[in-house]
């Protein structure tokens, strides 16, 4: 009988794993306190979702490009290095909104551009930190080290929102900027005691061509490809977080503590489904697992969107059931891209991935920004939801190699000596 609750193994035999998901933790807290307050504030200088949306717009080129490029540098230098340079440009950009939102009502465009900024650093931390696990824990224990860095991201989901919310009604906007700011310094100071995380096998040279094999390695999986496409789809039509200010505001009239409450939800189902997580080790068909959860998230995001203004705990609940599907998603599309691509590919497959990931959502606030602009915020929110649904269909029969992905059986553990404790 598989276990529930969640495997923290690697935490436990793994001293350098256990460094590198505590200076997780510390950044994702801080980034998320920059990623309430933003939206905070622009919604209260233009009172638009679309100018809310266009955030995740600027962000969105930058984030790609720095994805990309961070994905062929991880697989040839000092990933630790690496680490450290995005962590210390996201702690300036948070020292710089704070700046600007003490000087009154900065102009939009340099918030915008300091948007694109802090993403493209961003960009470059999470491959980075995701292309070393499996030679810190082992391929076999991948899925128990995905399930908790999703402990990480949900954590910081919640209480970065939830605090930001309460810093934004008692402190302020510079404030808030600032606590975000302090959370990567923190996090430096942390990961400066990790070892030096060179990538395992033959070298590879940085650049164009090295870009251009990891799309060809991805082009030529089609379960990997499906995992890729599948949570584009799932975050550019079912994740209406650029309306949650309007949400906020217009229709549960809650306040910027109820804000803040909006953006934790999903993070506090996808913290309950990380911490009895022990079964996913065990789950053998891991692409149909993906479609599920995917299907299943776009459904919550559905209803999600008909919750009338004075059911505030139904509009939450249901968020957190969305959380709850998108955190098994992304566990198995995870793991999915750690078993298929080598080490030697794995910067430039979690490059893809974290594209993926952060990028979807971005472009997701731009759609749901603009359709609410044109139609209402709930039609908005309610349509996304069910097209997420619809191309999860329409994706599992152009790629059915997803849904018939199954777990590779047990074979020789590739971990690095130098990091072996």
């Amino acid at each position: 009988m598989p276990r529930l609750w969640l495997d923290a193994s690697p935490l436990r035999d793994s001293t350098a794993f256990r460094r590198l998901w505590t200076g997780d933790l510390l950044a994702a807290s801080g980034s998320q306190f920059a990623a309430v307050a933003l939206p905070y504030q622009v919604y209260r200088q233009t009172g638009s979702s679309l100018q809310v949306g266009l955030i995740g717009l600027a962000a969105l080129g930058p984030l790609l490009l720095g994805s990309m490029t961070a994905g062929a540098i991880a697989d040839a230098f000092d990933r630790r290095r690496l680490l450290l340079a995005s962590q210390t440009a996201q702690a300036v950009g948070c020292v710089f909104l704070a700046v600007l939102a003490a000087s009154g009502q900065p102009p939009l465009l340099l918030l915008y551009l300091l948007a694109a900024a802090m993403a493209f650093a961003s960009s470059i931390e999470s491959p980075v930190r995701n292309a070393v696990i499996p030679s810190l824990v082992g391929l076999r224990r991948v899925p128990a080290a995905a399930a908790l860095g999703q402990t990480v991201d949900q954590v910081s989901h919640i209480a970065g929102p939830a605090v930001a919310g309460l810093l934004l009604a008692g402190f302020g906007i510079t404030t808030t900027y600032a606590a975000g700011a302090a959370g990567f310094a923190v996090a430096m100071v942390v990961a400066l005691g990790l070892p030096p995380l060179l990538p395992v096998g033959e070298a590879v040279a940085p650049g164009w061509g090295a870009l251009m094999d990891g799309l060809r390695f991805a082009g030529g999986q089609p379960a990997l490809l499906g995992t890729f496409l599948v949570d584009l789809n799932a975050m550019v039509f079912g994740m209406p977080r650029a309306l949650f200010p309007a949400l906020a505001a217009g229709t549960f009239h809650v306040g910027p503590v109820g804000l803040g409450l909006l953006y934790a939800a999903p993070a506090a189902g996808a913290l309950a489904a990380a911490l009895f997580s022990g079964w996913v080790s065990a789950v053998v068909r891991q692409g149909a697992a993906v479609i599920a959860a995917v299907v299943a998230w776009g459904a919550a995001i559905a209803v999600f969107g008909l919750v009338p203004g004075d059911l505030f705990w139904l509009a939450l609940a249901l968020l957190a059931v969305a959380g709850a599907a998108d955190v098994i998603s992304a566990v198995f599309r995870n793991t999915i891209m750690q078993q298929v691509a080598p080490d030697s590919m794995r910067g430039r497959m979690s490059a893809l991935h974290i594209a993926v990931v952060a990028g979807g959502p971005r472009l997701g606030d731009a759609e749901s920004g603009v359709v609410a602009s044109v139609t209402s915020v709930q039609f908005s929110v309610v349509s996304g939801g069910v097209i997420c649904i619809a191309g999860a269909a329409v994706l599992q029969l152009l790629l059915p190699a997803l849904g018939r992905y199954r777990r590779p059986r047990p074979g020789p553990e590739l971990r690095v000596p130098a990091l072996e404790d």
